[in-house]
């Protein structure tokens, strides 16, 4: 047998007392306002984005060193052929 909640003991009505009910309000639209649609080239000057001219633009030390890199190469490795039949 299932025990019964502690809510049960006092009845539904208490139960319904003690929640929190909140609805939308009638005045507001159900769904997401909208956006003005703005071209790609307006969103990249909205970002204040530069072409990428070199490859060097695209370079960062993600790692310490070149055995922190071996590390991670063989952790993916192992993590992309693991289920691999």
């Amino acid at each position: 047998m299932y025990e019964s909640a502690p809510w049960d003991e006092t009845g539904a009505d208490a139960y319904r007392d003690a929640v929190s009910v909140t609805t939308p309000d009638a005045g507001l639209p159900a769904y997401p306002p909208v956006r003005p649609r703005l071209s790609v080239e307006e969103l990249l000057a909205a970002k204040n984005t530069q072409p990428i001219r070199s490859l060097d633009d695209l370079a960062a030390d993600t790692f310490e060193s070149d055995e922190e890199l071996d590390e991670f190469l063989a952790f993916t490795h192992t993590e992309r052929h693991r289920d691999v039949a």
